[in-house]
């Protein structure tokens, strides 16, 4: 028991506390002196327009994503539960891009979304479409690479919901419909209700993980090509976690980088328990 227990706190407790303590301090890695500067990294926060602009960018990754990855997932899930055959083919299909690198699956849709010579284009043109610029444009990036993160996010989604469909009593189900229940409320009077721990379970950890999205946009925009733009174009796709990468190994300034750590772990935090607090239910039949 105490193996473990120091491991977590050597990984996980030890690291927080250390990033909160460097994020107290004006620390350069190029330079000895750290000056203690209190909360002045967090001060200054408030008047950079680009953490604002990073943060509102991480907050419309979840909002797109983890609705679309419940809705999805719930829906994939319920088409394959109602099927007879080949039910493990279709788990399999949907779960392989979840197992993918992230990098691999990242660079493959950046080619796909070429203007000049990607596929999606080249569907586009071929039925009379305008192309789009997907990834170079800044009204399009940020949805193009949510829509990446959603695909890639699907197959665990539809797992967890197939568990959690298969632990439903069919009874419940029989017992509607010899009721006079359709096909509908069956699905919102008992299906969805009885999902509840699965939509929590699955609501919390798509929203620690779009609230950290970091490769998708390090490999899809201009940033993965190693030029240094990170969360382009415009920073339209930059998220908290890239501009931390940004501001600790591109401009040195870990004790800023540590500030935002901090209030983005803050966040998580306080979402989390707010999302355990508002979406649980505890449901019996």
């Amino acid at each position: 028991m105490a193996l473990p227990l120091l491991f977590f706190l050597g990984v996980r407790i030890y690291p927080a506390l250390l990033a909160f303590n460097v994020s107290l301090h004006e620390w350069d890695i190029m330079s000895r002196a750290r000056p203690f500067v209190g909360l002045d990294n967090f001060r200054q926060l408030a008047a950079d327009p680009v953490f604002w602009k990073a943060a509102t960018n991480t907050f419309w990754y979840v909002a797109i994503t983890v609705p679309a990855e419940l809705a999805l997932g719930l829906a994939v899930a319920s088409l394959i539960q109602s099927v007879n055959k080949f039910q493990g083919f279709y788990r399999t299909v949907y779960f392989i891009p979840y197992i993918t690198s992230t990098v691999a699956v990242s660079w493959v849709w950046r080619w796909l979304y070429f203007k000049n010579g990607g596929i999606l284009n080249q569907l586009l043109l071929a039925v009379g479409l305008p192309a789009q610029p997907f990834l170079s444009g800044p009204a399009q990036a940020l949805y193009s690479i949510a829509a990446v993160v959603v695909w890639q996010a699907l197959g665990y989604q539809v797992i967890i919901f197939l568990a959690g469909l298969e632990m439903i009593p069919p009874t419940f189900k029989e017992a509607a419909k010899i009721d006079g229940a359709n096909a509908w409320q069956i699905f919102r009077r008992i299906t969805l209700p009885l999902l509840n721990p699965t939509i929590v379970f699955l609501a919390v950890l798509g929203t620690i993980s779009s609230l950290q999205i970091f490769a998708q946009i390090m490999n899809m925009t201009s940033g993965g090509s190693g030029q240094g733009d990170l969360g382009g174009p415009l920073n339209s796709t930059l998220s908290l976690v890239v501009y931390i990468y940004s501001l600790a190994f591109y401009k040195f300034k870990m004790g800023y980088a540590s500030a935002i750590t901090v209030v983005l772990f803050a966040v998580i935090l306080v979402v989390t328990l707010v999302q355990m607090k508002v979406l649980n239910r505890r449901i019996e039949y």
